[in-house]
């Protein structure tokens, strides 16, 4: 490891980083929305820009396609140029573009701007959390700051319903893309005066060959895992996921004979951090992979309005946040191992009281469900992003903090992918429909619950009754399947957090 070197000194110190800590939290929770806010604006979209159904799909996937892609070249961008600097970049760009997409005229033009966003998002966060190791230089001080750095990424993804049913309940779709620019602009207007620049003080030549093969290993293997999830596995996916392995194995290569390497792999070899990326990705693959069912069981089978829904989630959030706040106190006292597989445990408890609540149903239970999740959440994303964080030197801050955001962003899409692939299948495979529905009908009746509770409203009650208790029931079978699933998951990363952990301190 290189000696931990202090970066450039600021020009204008950070008098109190707490506001300037504040000030970051502003692009975390806007981009976090954003990952669940846009499906309660699809219908709305659907209507005004009549998109086909490969480029409805296309609006939500090319931005986390884009920006996974993105995150380790601007991350590594990021030490070289400045982190403010390209904080500050990112930050315009997002908001222009999301300004320009709340516009959009037809489906092309939508694709487009939520592909730029995809790459002003991924110049924007990885500046987020290498400033708080520029911020923070005490350890305690900055644990806690990452605390609040991860709650923030809960926070946002529970939100997004409240603010997605809020908006559109009083105004048009374009609402949730201008919900950008009063969140950002106090980020550009206060930025440059709060927050210290800091960057890499001698950095290597950029690489283009480097950024292309990590482009080539990350943005086919996220859609190969969200095709596979759709379609089942085809030869689309066999060769997006052949395309990334030979990048991946070409990228890495190339990092390990080049003097001045975009990404230090060779981390990886480290037990620490790669078990720290590992429990990173794992903790938000079971906070996404939770929202996916819970967001549609209070919905769609509890019966409650989206708003409600939410709000329903807020005592969890709530314990999220205190969780990651205790995981900084509990460290002084207790070893990082034994702290993250107690989280991951805890992770497991959740799941399988999920798995009850397939089989009895109870909006009580999963409330409790999801604050289990919390506190395991954020707790174990607490020190595992630290521990990133801290296993490099000051300068090289910025391709860490993309490789947290890269485990982050997998996390999400592997959740939604092996979860709710699984749970949509245990629903297709149970739900047994009317022989007298029509044939259109009877395709969306037979994909998602939600499309069985968009058909019943259209049917007689005699019909729709006995159609909608089938789905209800195959549905709540599927998570009976996927609570199980989950919970063993979580085991294994508990047992794998023990022993990768260990030498932490």
């Amino acid at each position: 490891m290189q000696p931990d070197i202090q970066t450039e000194a600021p020009a204008r110190p950070a008098r109190n980083p707490w506001i300037a800590l504040a000030v970051l939290m502003l692009p975390v929770l806007l981009v976090s929305v954003d990952n669940t806010v846009l499906s309660f604006a699809l219908p709305a979209i659907s209507e005004a820009l009549a998109p086909t159904g490969q480029q409805l799909l296309w609006i939500v996937d090319v931005y986390p396609l884009v920006l996974a892609g993105l995150l380790v070249p601007m991350g590594s961008l990021s030490d070289r140029l400045g982190r403010r600097r390209l904080l500050l970049v990112g930050g315009t760009g997002f908001t222009v573009v999301s300004a320009l997409a709340a516009f959009s005229p037809d489906a092309t033009t939508l694709i487009a701007a939520r592909a730029l966003m995809g790459v002003f998002g991924a110049v924007l966060m990885p500046s987020t959390l290498s400033l708080i190791r520029n911020l923070f230089a005490d350890s305690t001080r900055r644990r806690t700051a990452i605390a609040i750095w991860a709650a923030g990424f809960s926070a946002g993804a529970a939100l997004g319903p409240v603010v997605g049913g809020l908006l559109l309940e009083n105004f048009a779709w374009g609402s949730v893309f201008l919900l950008a620019v009063p969140v950002m602009l106090p980020l550009l207007l206060l930025g440059p005066a709060l927050l210290p620049e800091s960057r890499d003080p001698a950095p290597g030549p950029v690489d283009p060959l480097s950024v292309l093969l990590v482009l080539l290993a990350m943005t086919p293997f996220v859609y190969a895992i969200k095709t596979a999830a759709a379609n089942g596995i085809n030869l689309t996916v066999i060769l997006c996921a052949a395309v990334a392995i030979a990048a991946g194995i070409a990228f890495v290569r190339r990092q390990l004979v080049r003097p001045e390497p975009m990404l230090d792999v060779t981390l990886f070899a480290r037990p620490v951090f790669s078990g720290a990326v590992t429990a990173n990705l794992l903790s938000v693959f079971s906070l996404v992979g939770f929202l996916y069912f819970v967001s549609q069981h209070l919905q769609l089978v509890s019966g409650h309005s989206p708003m409600n829904a939410a709000l329903l989630l807020v005592p969890g959030l709530v314990v999220t946040i205190l969780s990651g706040l205790l995981a900084v106190r509990l460290v002084r006292h207790v070893s990082p191992a034994t702290v993250v597989s107690i989280a991951l445990l805890l992770n497991a408890v959740a799941f399988a009281l999920v798995a009850i609540t397939g089989r009895w149903g109870s909006d009580l239970l999963l409330m409790i469900a999801f604050a289990l999740l919390g506190a395991g959440v954020g707790a174990a994303e607490t020190i595992s992003n630290d521990l990133i964080l801290s296993a490099v030197p000051a300068h090289r801050a910025g391709a860490a903090s993309a490789i947290s955001e890269t485990a982050y962003e997998t996390g999400a899409v592997l959740g939604t992918a092996v979860l709710g692939s699984l749970l949509n299948l245990a629903y297709r495979t149970g739900v047994e429909l009317p022989v007298e529905l029509p044939e259109a009908e009877r395709a969306a009746a037979s994909e998602t619950l939600g499309g069985a509770t968009a058909v019943a409203e259209r049917l007689p009650e005699a019909i729709a009754g006995p159609m909608l208790d089938s789905a209800h029931q195959a549905f709540d079978s599927g998570v009976v399947v996927t609570g199980s699933i989950g919970a063993v998951l979580m085991v294994i990363a508990a047992l794998v957090a023990r022993r990768t952990l260990r030498d932490a301190r």
